[in-house]
């Protein structure tokens, strides 16, 4: 079962050139589940909505309440910003968590969970956007704590581990990654931990998904702040990631799809279900 990160970045910079470029990495890659953030719908139109007809599969998507935050970066009145879930199986329920934020920080973060109905087992997968100001660890440990509580909500009935995706904008080595992950401190709720995937990554593989190479990104140090989180496997290995890579880290036709790039796991699945 293929799986797939990526922000999309909105509707900054040349977002119609971007929006064709992002196609074009997605249809390469040809995944089974997507996590997007920074997802726009406008004027009757949800670029979630398009990228699955173009891609044949079923989505979902849950709209930030605090879009109108958004707008003003843009000066562009009435473009929604979200979360979205593209999946090869249809989408047999969803649920939204707004994120803990204090006012001058919330704009709106979510996360957006979909229970996809494979053919052998339920597959319970999320895909977050945590707060990105540089000096709000300790929100964001917050917002991993109510994050983890919401994954335990909805993670049972399926053996199936869960699928936590997403910008979490926080390094590997900070509290609230570690909080998150369980297994370098005491996890945010009790039994609960979470494997990184990137740690099955050769040594030498490129990790950075926010890099100066990228010329939308401000100067900054190349750093890796998008996840796929997995649970621990369940029987017989399912779930348990076979390889990780970057994707979207390069122009299409001269064009950058995202000033983030997206992460790529590979994960056990059963017969039927995008892996034996």
């Amino acid at each position: 079962m293929r799986v797939v990160t990526w922000n999309l970045w909105w509707r900054f910079g040349p977002w119609r050139e971007r929006q064709k470029a992002i196609l074009a990495v997605l249809r390469d890659l040809r995944p089974d589940v997507v996590g997007l953030q920074e997802v726009w719908a406008a004027d009757g139109e949800n670029l979630a909505e398009w990228l699955a007809g173009e891609l044949g599969l079923h989505w979902a998507w849950a709209a930030s309440p605090g879009s109108e935050r958004w707008q003003r970066r843009i000066g562009e009145p009435g473009v929604e910003v979200g979360n979205a879930v593209l999946s090869r199986w249809p989408v047999a329920d969803r649920a939204v968590l707004r994120l803990p934020a204090p006012g001058h920080l919330d704009d709106g973060r979510l996360a957006f969970h979909t229970r996809l109905a494979a053919p052998s087992y339920e597959i319970p997968f999320f895909t977050t956007h945590l707060t990105s100001a540089p000096d709000a660890s300790a929100v964001r440990c917050r917002q991993v704590t109510a994050l983890a509580e919401f994954v335990a909500a909805h993670r049972s009935g399926t053996e199936f581990p869960p699928v936590v995706t997403g910008d979490f904008n926080a390094w590997p080595d900070s509290d609230e990654v570690r909080l998150f992950g369980g297994l370098r401190t005491a996890p945010a709720v009790p039994g609960q931990i979470f494997l990184d995937a990137w740690e099955y990554a050769g040594p030498a593989a490129p990790s950075a998904t926010w890099d100066p190479a990228n010329p939308h990104v401000r100067v900054a140090p190349p750093s890796r702040i998008d996840y796929v989180h997995v649970g621990p496997p369940g029987p017989s290995g399912l779930g348990h990631v076979r390889s990780v890579r970057r994707a979207g880290a390069e122009p299409v036709d001269g064009v950058w799809p995202s000033d983030h790039a997206a992460v790529v796991a590979d994960l056990a699945g059963g017969e039927g279900d995008g892996g034996g």
